[in-house]
């Protein structure tokens, strides 16, 4: 059966600020349908999006579902409608491993991963202990803070510009270019992509000059059998890490509090025990994770979910946010609950695209969860529960601003 089929009777859905406000109404609607759908971007392109867990699980790991940006740029021209421009990111920050199939994945995250060690995570421990004080310091004279604005955003912008060797004058510069690449206008992506691109070759540079104790060095010295990452690799490499070692903890503490301060009972029973906090992160991890949809694949050759057919060369997104809320894997899964058994989640991914910065993500997390209760446990929200703004993306799933109290 196919998919015009199967929905003839019902509206395609629109990936669109109504869409990202409330999502998780949506995708369970889709759920009870089927377990791959099309959409439509806001652009008009029809997109296949994947949302229940099983299928979902299976769709991030099997290579049938192909993520070579090299091949895929035809793709995303054949769907460009009329009087439209799809955007032209630079080449140099395109070719990472998110945008690649083995062997080039498995060589390069091979390098990656000689660098991005455990251990180097593990060591940044003090420095986050550090920088979480200095924030929480700084908004201790204060009865009210956007929570993004004071804490979320500059603790994961300092980890990953220090952990990189991003001299401290630029990071301002980064999270911007982050926010607009992870936003919804093409064009200012597209510029903000250039100018990241643009400083990344000049920082490359001056690390090959003057080496230091930091990622970007070790990326630069990485070799495996005198393999080593190209000048575009490393640009490209730099540049995922940054992004998305930057957004993804920005979002995981402010869902976090969200929901904790959306669930009275569960706020005081963190409280009361903050050796639950590892708990509420994987529990926010599955139940408003940073990433709503995951980067683009396409179908390599035919695909059948389930009662779907996905033919070849279509495009999808597998929805991170539906599967970790599929009802067949997590029983009440509409309900925020730290005590619940958050095994299996799709929080980082699954299979050869695996996050490898899932161990900062949690570390990061943890430290900002349990100082930041520590320090104001009677933390409250400053508006209305459902007052809250989601910033329009579709990729991550993450606030506007988080207004709150801190007495």
């Amino acid at each position: 059966m196919s998919i015009t089929e199967h929905h003839s009777h019902a509206e395609v859905p629109v990936l669109d600020n109504d869409f990202v406000q409330d999502p998780h109404v949506r995708y369970a609607q889709m759920r009870a349908d089927a377990p791959a759908q099309r959409v439509v971007t806001v652009a008009g392109m029809p997109v296949w999006v994947v949302t229940r867990y099983a299928e979902a699980k299976m769709a991030l790991a099997d290579p049938r579902f192909s993520k070579d940006f090299q091949r895929m740029r035809g793709l995303l021209d054949s769907q460009v409608q009329p009087g439209q421009s799809r955007p032209e990111f630079a080449d140099s920050i395109q070719a990472h491993m998110l945008n690649m199939d083995p062997p080039d994945h498995t060589r390069l995250r091979k390098l990656v991963m000689k660098a991005f060690t455990p251990r180097r995570v593990e060591a940044l421990r003090p420095r986050i202990e550090e920088i979480t004080a200095e924030l929480l310091d700084d908004m201790a004279d204060r009865s009210e803070v956007d929570l993004l604005d004071a804490f979320a955003f500059p603790l994961p912008i300092r980890v990953i510009c220090e952990l990189l060797g991003i001299p401290e004058d630029r990071r301002d510069e980064f999270r911007t270019w982050s926010n607009t690449l992870v936003g919804s206008d093409p064009d200012a992506a597209q510029q903000a992509a250039g100018a990241m691109a643009a400083y990344l070759i000049e920082l490359i540079e001056q690390k090959r000059r003057q080496p230091a104790e930091d990622l970007i060095t070790g990326l630069i010295e990485a070799s495996e059998d005198a393999d080593r990452l190209s000048e575009q690799e490393l640009i490209s490499m730099v540049f995922v890490l940054l992004v998305a070692g930057h957004e993804t903890t920005v979002n995981l503490i402010g869902n976090g509090v969200l929901a904790l301060l959306r669930n009275p009972e569960q706020f005081a029973a963190v409280r009361a025990d903050l050796e639950q906090v590892p708990a509420v992160i994987e529990e926010t991890l599955r139940y408003d994770g940073p990433v709503n949809l995951a980067t683009l694949r396409f179908t390599a050759e035919t695909v059948r979910l389930g009662d779907v057919e996905i033919p070849e060369g279509e495009l999808v997104l597998v929805s991170l946010s539906s599967a970790n809320r599929d009802e067949d894997k997590y029983p009440r899964a509409q309900e925020f609950d730290p005590d619940r058994s958050t095994t299996g989640h799709l929080a980082f991914g699954h299979g050869i695209h695996f996050c490898v910065g899932a161990p900062l993500a949690r570390l990061e997390g943890q430290i900002a969860m349990r100082r930041l209760i520590e320090r104001f446990p009677n933390l409250s929200s400053a508006v209305a529960a459902d007052d809250v703004q989601w910033r329009f993306s579709t990729l991550m799933r993450g606030l506007e601003t988080l207004p709150v109290r801190l007495g």
